[in-house]
């Protein structure tokens, strides 16, 4: 690898372990069940923001260039739909007795803490690819975008570490999860690097994007919110989820 392709790698290194510094966020006291709400809301609302305002945007930007008004619309309805099936899929794959032992609610937070880190996973790994193939190819370009990866990656952190640490009352393996969660970026990166260099097709990123973003729509709304209202109710589960799309909105839109 060139120095600036050292240089790029060592951003995305970076910004994957922002998933693991918003983790350390989980060290506090054990939230109460109303401060559980919010932030499972809030964790909601910042993937369903970054989805929505981020990912998809991106790659229909791309789509549109590439393929009529009718075929944009098509390659990105169906690969989100594909997205969101994968989700659902890999919800039915975890077991419903998921914690056993536990009380309702710490084993609906150690399943959501499940789902949402592998998720994360899924989403960082493409989100490195993006950052270090930018990074190479423009040092300026490669930094904002490292330095924006890495802002959202920070709640994104949270939303797999505090369920954890909920539901199992280890810091050390709720923090753990984070950084594992957050090394898929730079994992993600030289595995693809490895294996096709610099010849990584747009069209497949951006694919992978769309796919990438139904997950984490399903995710938010199929199994975040829902772990939500069992904590606190509606009032703070839906503070929470406006919290997080208004940080990732004014984040996204700050630094795009």
């Amino acid at each position: 690898m060139t120095a600036e392709q050292i240089s790029a790698l060592g951003r995305t290194l970076f910004a994957g372990l922002a998933t693991g510094l918003g983790g350390l966020l989980a060290l506090g006291p054990k939230p109460t069940p109303r401060a559980m709400a919010g932030a499972m809301g809030f964790a909601a609302g910042v993937m369903t923001a970054v989805s929505l305002t981020d990912l998809l945007p991106t790659a229909l930007g791309w789509y549109r260039r590439a393929f009529s008004p009718e075929g944009a619309a098509l390659a990105l309805v169906s690969l989100l739909c594909m997205g969101m099936a994968l989700a659902a899929l890999l919800e039915r794959c975890l077991p419903e007795q998921t914690g056993r032992g536990l009380d309702e609610r710490r084993a609906g937070a150690l399943r959501s803490a499940l789902i949402t880190g592998a998720a994360l996973v899924l989403h960082n790994l493409p989100e490195g690819v993006l950052t270090l193939f930018a990074g190479a190819a423009d040092s300026a370009l490669g930094l904002r975008m490292a330095l924006a990866v890495a802002l959202h990656n920070l709640p994104e952190g949270l939303a797999v570490a505090l369920p954890l640490y909920y539901a199992t009352g280890s810091r050390r393996r709720a923090v753990g999860a984070a950084f594992a969660s957050g090394l898929a970026e730079p994992a993600g990166a030289v595995l693809a690097y490895a294996l096709v260099g610099g010849r990584l097709r747009p069209g497949f990123l951006n694919g992978l994007l769309v796919l990438v973003a139904g997950v984490m729509v399903w995710v938010s709304l199929a199994q975040l919110v829902p772990t939500a209202l069992t904590f606190g109710g509606r009032r703070a589960s839906a503070a929470g989820f406006g919290a997080g799309v208004a940080v990732m909105a004014i984040g996204i839109a700050l630094l795009s």
